[in-house]
């Protein structure tokens, strides 16, 4: 099912469509300037998403568990991405942080098992716990220089993580940061890291050279 939101609406409201379970397609005009948390929450069968300009932020949960959305358009007027925004999108490939994002928070990307290419701009700041937990598709990754630290979790379950490039910078690695990335075969820790979590490379087992 298709439906086209009126051109009078400025506010998409808390689980507006939430587990709307048929619902394929949806035109948000450019009057909308908010869309409010869990909006469009395991709305399993939408596949794309175009979010208009004036839009600023992805609120948590907005299209977690849309487990057939493939295609996210975003506006450069997002400055902010919101706690499981994106959780579960498993038919999701690619995504590009946009430039006014700084924080990639808690659950942002988990489970999104399709998630093959990630672009990070070097004005993010932070990469929060399990931010890409479980990316299973993921396979290389280049944390922006700006980054000062990675949360718990961040990058566990990553199990098709081969290359990790960690900028100088980073003071803390947190606890199972790279867990079970049973692919990644080598990892050079700079020398700004004070910190290494508990378990952060946990059952690594492809991991043959460490560089501290």
């Amino acid at each position: 099912a298709k439906f086209e939101i009126p051109k009078s609406v400025t506010t998409i409201g808390f689980g507006a469509f939430a587990n709307a379970t048929n619902l394929t397609s949806v035109n948000i005009p450019a009057s909308v300037q908010t869309i409010e948390t869990s909006a469009f929450q395991s709305c399993s069968a939408l596949t794309s998403i175009t979010i208009p300009d004036g839009v600023t932020t992805i609120s948590g949960g907005v299209f977690a568990n849309c487990r057939s959305l493939s295609s996210i358009n975003l506006p450069e007027s997002i400055t902010s991405i919101e706690e499981n925004a994106f959780g579960h999108c498993e038919s999701l490939t690619s995504f590009t942080v946009p430039s006014g994002v700084t924080s990639i928070p808690k659950d942002a990307f988990s489970n999104c098992k399709s998630l093959a290419d990630i672009k990070l701009h070097d004005k993010i700041t932070t990469i929060g716990p399990k931010a890409f937990y479980y990316c299973s598709s993921l396979k290389q990754i280049t944390i922006p220089a700006s980054v000062t630290r990675i949360y718990e979790r961040a990058f566990s379950s990553c199990t098709s993580l081969e290359s990790v490039v960690i900028p100088d910078g980073i003071t803390e690695i947190g606890d199972r940061a790279f867990d079970i990335c049973r692919k990644l075969s080598g990892v050079t820790i700079p020398d700004s890291v004070t910190r290494i979590g508990d378990c952060a490379f946990y059952e690594c087992t492809s991991l043959s050279s460490i560089t501290i």
